[in-house]
């Protein structure tokens, strides 16, 4: 059984830090190399950065898979689309519908609110993310690149879905 959570508490994002490491170390290091995922972890995925995201906007969710966490999202609510920044599943529990559970229920927040679209940023190379994504629905608007300090980028495409 899927169930989506609020993440709200300093439980939760210790929680979702715990899941960003795993998640983050055994699928990006290969993208983006050690140092950058080392990097993006702490200054975007600690519980304290976390917690500080959702002072400014963000809200976070988590998702169980028989009671067990396995995704995280982050969204944020911009002037026309809902800005989905962050989904990501623990590889053991891919291929389980948890990333199409958290879509819809993103996409029902979105309509919710009157948005018009769904936006998210994808690094160029995460080629079976930007696949499944397309799969879904989402275009490819164009390339992002944007310094995030230490002499590292995030080297991204911005997709959107309308819904």
């Amino acid at each position: 059984m899927i169930k989506i959570l609020p993440a709200i508490t300093p439980a939760h994002f210790q929680e979702i830090e715990t899941l960003a490491n795993t998640i983050w170390r055994e699928h990006y290091i290969p993208i983006i190399g050690k140092a950058q995922v080392d990097y993006m972890l702490d200054k975007f995925q600690s519980a304290k950065t976390i917690a500080e995201q959702v002072q400014n906007g963000f809200d976070y969710f988590l998702i169980t898979f028989e009671d067990t966490p396995a995704c995280y999202i982050a969204i944020k609510t911009e002037e026309e689309a809902l800005f989905l920044s962050k989904i990501y599943v623990l590889s053991t529990y891919r291929g389980k519908k948890i990333a199409k559970a958290g879509l819809l229920f993103i996409e029902e927040k979105a309509k919710k609110q009157g948005l018009k679209a769904i936006r998210l940023t994808v690094n160029i190379n995460n080629t079976n993310a930007i696949k499944a994504y397309e799969k879904i629905g989402f275009v490819n608007v164009g390339s992002l690149v944007a310094d995030i300090g230490n002499g590292f980028v995030m080297d991204d495409f911005e997709m959107v879905k309308a819904i």
